[in-house]
């Protein structure tokens, strides 16, 4: 039987393959229908503007795909920048009845990422707040089964284990500019800690600026 996150991957990897246009998503009238709508021509129009520390399209993608294939609906986003990821993972939660919980310390960042969510309709699937996510993280009540990390790289195994103890059984972590050689001192020191805890898988998504995904094993 294939791991969690061995089917997660193979997921991706043939996303990848797809493409943006054979993206699988409802099409029909009614609310759910009009949003796709709405989000679709929000990110066409958007398309190779996002700059500042956002995620490409392609880990977009992979993003909202993982979320979709699990059913995840409790996540967190630690490194909002101006709202790119936020809006796919956002996107992917309002097909699973799911909330965001989405972290950024730079003011106007924040507040640029705000409008970007109002303009794509999915404020109602997000919780943007604005502050240190070294403070805002640990102080979290969780659950949650899906966390995106694109922040501090040099903190990231700091987040992980603030992250793990609220991390259901199933749950993914998913960690940006990740590959599986690291990316430095801290990279390696990253995927050390996450190797060494048995209940843990780590995967990698292929493609895009690299992304590390850390599952929690069922039942542990």
């Amino acid at each position: 039987m294939r791991s969690i996150a061995g089917i997660a991957i193979l997921f991706v990897a043939l996303l990848h393959v797809w493409g943006w246009s054979t993206l699988s998503l409802p099409q029909g009238p009614g609310p759910a229908g009009s949003l796709d709508a709405r989000v679709r021509q929000f990110l066409e129009n958007r398309r190779g503007t996002w700059h500042s520390l956002n995620v490409p399209t392609s880990d977009g993608q992979a993003l909202y795909n993982i979320i979709v294939d699990h059913k995840y609906t409790k996540a967190l986003e630690i490194g909002t920048s101006t709202g790119h990821s936020g809006i796919w993972i956002a996107w992917a939660l309002s097909k699973t009845g799911g909330r965001l919980i989405t972290v950024e310390i730079d003011r106007s960042r924040h507040e640029q990422a705000l409008a970007n969510f109002r303009e794509a309709g999915l404020t109602d699937y997000i919780d943007a707040r604005l502050g240190d996510a070294h403070e805002i993280v640990p102080s979290l009540p969780g659950p949650f089964d899906f966390v995106f990390c694109d922040a501090d790289k040099d903190w990231y195994t700091n987040y992980l284990k603030a992250v793990l103890p609220k991390l259901s059984a199933g749950g993914c972590f998913a960690a940006h500019n990740v590959s599986e050689r690291g990316w430095g001192g801290y990279g390696r020191e990253f995927l050390e800690y996450a190797r060494s805890l048995s209940y843990l898988e780590t995967t990698f998504v292929r493609g895009g600026s690299g992304m590390s995904v850390t599952c929690r094993k069922a039942g542990r």
